[in-house]
């Protein structure tokens, strides 16, 4: 049996369909998720909730997974979140960039619900 370090995760996306399906796969694992469609929405949820990790897409309205990132690591309160990036954004620059953000693991879309497992977990190493 293996102990979870990490107890509740931040899932921020704006594809409502994506949303649930990360959402219930998550929770399904033993995962407490909370859900956010924006990154408004999300620094709302951060400061009430203190979530252990986040999962966050990077194209959202108003501000990015990226900008979002940055902010995070940047507040002493919360440098210590793990955050997980998903984009469909494959390029070498923008993992690249995500590092530079903050970012603990980036992984690509599609991706199966395993492979983000598998992230997830490796942050609770």
């Amino acid at each position: 049996m293996s102990i979870t370090w990490i107890a509740t995760i931040l899932v921020i996306e704006d594809c409502l369909s994506e949303l649930k399906s990360i959402s219930r796969y998550l929770t399904d694992r033993g995962y407490n998720v909370i859900k956010a469609t924006s990154a408004k929405e999300a620094l709302e949820i951060i400061l009430e909730e203190k979530p252990d990790a986040i999962v966050t897409d990077v194209v959202m309205p108003g501000m990015s997974g990226f900008e979002l990132c940055r902010f995070i690591k940047t507040n002493p309160t919360n440098q210590k979140v793990s955050i997980v990036i998903c984009s469909s954004k494959n390029q070498a620059i923008h993992h690249l960039w995500a590092k530079k953000q903050g970012a603990d693991a980036y992984i690509t879309k599609p991706y199966t619900p395993e492979q983000l497992l598998s992230v997830i977990q490796s942050l609770e190493a």
